[in-house]
């Protein structure tokens, strides 16, 4: 099988940190101010603030598992170049699907919404990991990495379930989107172990 070993996948992780980045700060760029000077006033902003941190946690769980994958990885092609760019896509609709969660916490449709992207954000991530996998072979660090792989299964469940919840509970919803963000809030060492024993030998 034919892989590309250079600078690539350090380009890559690179453009995806910077991308990121953005992401990040267009985020805290929609939480407004309250209009009033006291503590009192602060109560109008949670909601936005709650789904700005909740988002804040799933887009640095992806910053870091996304650089623990690459750094297992060999190499890259194509494949892996635009499969990156889909996750980043899907990513990079966090701040709007967060801000309209944001300013309409108890309505099902935007939170419904906010599901479906955290679902894409899985699919993609799980279409990059399988893109990767092909590029480095199933013997590689990275295959050994992600042979066991319930947290990623168990996500994408959670979310369809949550979207469907939406338009009954939109509080239970929230409470799964938590839920897990908690499952991946725990670090995940499977990357790690694997890098380094590829190092110690």
């Amino acid at each position: 099988m034919k892989k590309l070993f250079s600078t690539e996948p350090d380009r890559l992780e690179a453009f995806s940190d910077g991308v990121i980045a953005v992401i990040i700060t267009i985020m805290v760029l929609e939480l407004k101010p309250p209009h009033g000077t006291d503590f009192a006033s602060l109560r109008s902003i949670l909601p936005t603030f709650a789904a700005y941190a909740l988002s804040f946690v799933f887009v640095g769980i992806y910053w870091n598992n996304h650089h623990h994958m690459l750094r297992a990885a060999s190499g890259i092609d194509g494949r892996v170049m635009w499969a990156n760019l889909h996750l980043l896509f899907w990513l990079s609709l966090a701040p709007f699907v967060t801000n309209w969660l944001g300013e309409n916490p108890s309505a099902s449709i935007p939170t419904a919404l906010y599901g479906f992207g955290l679902l894409m954000d899985a699919l993609a991530y799980t279409l990059l990991q399988n893109a990767l996998l092909a590029v480095n072979g199933p013997d590689s660090v990275l295959a050994r990495a992600v042979s066991s792989d319930f947290k990623g299964k168990i996500s994408l469940v959670l979310y369809v379930t949550a979207i469907g919840l939406a338009f009954v509970s939109p509080l239970i919803s929230d409470a799964i989107f938590v839920l897990v963000a908690g499952i991946w809030f725990i670090p995940d060492r499977r990357f790690e172990r694997a890098i380094a024993d590829r190092e110690a030998r």
